[in-house]
Order: C-alpha cells, then structure tokens, then sequence
C-alpha cells in the first residue's frame, strides 16, 4: 500500500464494508446491516474531519461537528453537511440496539428489510459525499 493519510484509510475502510452490506442484506441479517452501515457512516465522516483538519473525537455521531466546521469543507459539499449529520444522528441512535438489543428488544426480530435498505442507501450516499472531500488513493 502507498503512504496514504488517516483520512484516505478511513475512507478505504468504509468503501470496503459497504460490500459486505449486500450480503448481510441477501442473508435477511437485517440488526447486521444497520451496524454495519453505522461504522461505515462513522468512518467516512471522521475521514472527512481529518482532511479538512479537525482531529474527531473517540464518540460516535460527529455530525454536529460537521456543521460547526461546515466552512472547512468544500463549497460543493456544504450544502449535503445537514443531510449528513441527520443520518449520522439516526444511525447512532440504532448503534447499540442493532447490536446487543435490550430485554424487550430481540435485533434480530425488531429491524425490517426497508430499516436495513434505508441504512445501505444513507451508508453509500455518506460515502460518496466523502469521496468529494477526501483525494482517492493511488495505487
């Protein structure tokens, strides 16, 4: 691999999961998918901190980050930065739910195919907007 930055890893990192989304899908895994699609979710954006010089914190949803930086980042991204922070928000919410679920909450059981498909969709829309931010890398 080429000498690349924190932020082009964690952009490499998310494109690469982003495959195994289809599968959890096709697998009707669909608590796995929306996990999945929020550690992708938080990569991307945390790459997108990086490059535009913000070092993100050890938390999970940074998107009101990305508004309180917004004039970091280029103007043509500027206005997706709300729609980002939403779905980063949304996703956190779901974090430990889809994970460990709770007594009155069986993951496996509660989440639907539409839940998972709105978590792939949001994943790769999140992903795509940081491909504008961060330089890809060369190989």
């Amino acid at each position: 691999m080429t000498n690349i930055s924190l932020a082009q890893s964690y952009l490499f990192k998310a494109q690469k999961r982003l495959k195994v989304l289809a599968v959890l899908l096709e697998e009707e895994d669909y608590s796995d998918v929306v996990r999945e699609a929020q550690e992708i979710v938080e990569l991307a954006l945390k790459g997108m901190l990086r490059q535009v010089g913000v070092d993100p914190p050890k938390w999970h949803d940074v998107g009101r980050l990305l508004l309180e930086y917004q004039e970091l980042f280029p103007k043509e991204v500027r206005g997706e930065l709300e729609r980002l922070a939403a779905i980063s928000k949304w996703l956190r919410k779901e974090r430990e739910l889809s994970f460990y679920g709770d007594v009155d909450f069986i993951p496996t059981e509660e989440y639907t195919p539409e839940e998972a498909e709105r978590a792939i969709r949001e994943a790769e829309f999140v992903v795509e907007v940081a491909r504008k931010v961060i330089p890809e890398v060369k190989r």
